[in-house]
């Protein structure tokens, strides 16, 4: 067992919010804010908008204005994941790359500051910039706030040495090093988030948001995933 992280950061993919018919699933967000309300550690969240809209999978619209609305998006999904954190009796401050009236600005050293005091911290509007994945700010956030540990939560277990949709004997990889991350290329997190950690020694753990008291594991110093270190 690895020692127990005492402030994570959480990068909660927008599919993890997505409802079969609608882009929220009221379901899916009371399981993981309960999750994360009944863990008493310091939490740090950036929301991806996978569940809204996604800049490479729109070819009706121009990327960089693509990557603009699914940073408005991160915001949506920021105040959805918000609501259900404070009916649950919880401190939430979200700051935002984004400029809006709902949030804060991005400041590590205030951020820091509400982390210790037990206030969740929700980061929004990925960057700022477009071209640039919510897995990159999340590895930015991370070391930023200087957490512990940089967790994916997602529907996929980790990473396998196949596509184990395609491929029914891939194996779940426990532990990687950057290195081996980066040099096979693997698709299930983006490579320069992956770099940033590298450069600044940030463990990654990839794993499954779906699995029961995973969040719950990893809070305990388990590794339930694929550790990248």
């Amino acid at each position: 067992m690895a020692d127990k992280p005492a402030r994570i950061l959480l990068k909660l993919s927008g599919e993890a919010l997505k409802g079969e018919n609608s882009p929220f699933s009221p379901v899916s967000l009371q399981r993981i804010c309960e999750s994360i309300a009944s863990i008493p550690i310091q939490w740090a969240i950036v929301v991806g908008a996978g569940n809204l809209i996604r800049g490479t999978r729109s070819p009706w619209l121009d990327r960089v204005e693509a990557d603009t609305m699914g940073m408005l998006a991160t915001v949506l999904n920021a105040l959805a994941v918000q609501s259900y954190l404070v009916s649950l009796g919880q401190n939430v401050l979200i700051q935002s790359a984004v400029d809006t009236q709902l949030t804060h600005p991005v400041s590590p050293r205030h951020a820091q500051a509400a982390l210790a005091e037990g206030t969740i911290v929700i980061f929004a509007g990925g960057t700022g910039s477009p071209l640039v994945t919510t897995d990159t700010a999340a590895a930015i956030r991370a070391v930023s706030i200087k957490a512990d540990l940089l967790i994916k939560g997602s529907n996929v277990a980790g990473v396998y040495d196949g596509d184990p949709s395609q491929d029914p004997s891939a194996k779940l990889i426990q532990e990687l090093t950057y290195d081996e991350f980066l040099a096979a290329r693997y698709g299930v997190m983006d490579q320069v988030a992956v770099e940033i950690c590298r450069e600044h020694s940030m463990p990654i753990e990839v794993f499954n948001l779906e699995q029961p008291d995973a969040l719950a594991s990893i809070a305990n110093g388990l590794k339930v995933g694929t550790r990248i270190q």
